[in-house]
């Protein structure tokens, strides 16, 4: 069975490197963007099964990104990873096309687990 490409929209570099490892060591085929703008250019040239998407982004927030890519007709399941933990913020994730909400601080089991399930669905 082939690697689960992700794309993990990330700006803090050790949040993405360590996302990046420890995806990988699951098994994942990770590539890293590190703001918004770079992440919609590569979600848009590249098949992924799977984005990781922070929502506080340079560039391009997360929810435009989403938004902008569900508006192409770009279906990829998208995650959103985010330290905004309000209802709203969450709500906001979803209603943009987001297919799942996970806030920092993190478990690393569930984010995986969670890209498993959305992958599943695909």
């Amino acid at each position: 069975m082939p690697a689960v490409r992700v794309l993990v929209v990330e700006d803090e570099a050790r949040l993405a490197e360590f996302i990046q490892e420890g995806l990988d060591a699951e098994g994942f085929d990770v590539e890293l963007a590190h703001d918004g703008l770079d992440g919609l250019w590569q979600a848009r040239e590249r098949r992924y099964d799977a984005i990781v998407l922070d929502i506080l982004l340079p560039g391009m927030n997360g929810y435009r990104v989403c938004q902008t890519l569900r508006s192409e007709h770009v279906w990829t399941p998208i995650l959103m990873l985010t330290a905004k933990t309000g209802e709203y913020d969450e709500a906001e994730a979803l209603d943009t096309g987001a297919d799942d909400f996970l806030s920092k601080p993190f478990s690393f089991v569930v984010l995986a687990a969670r890209l498993r399930a959305l992958v599943r669905r695909g």
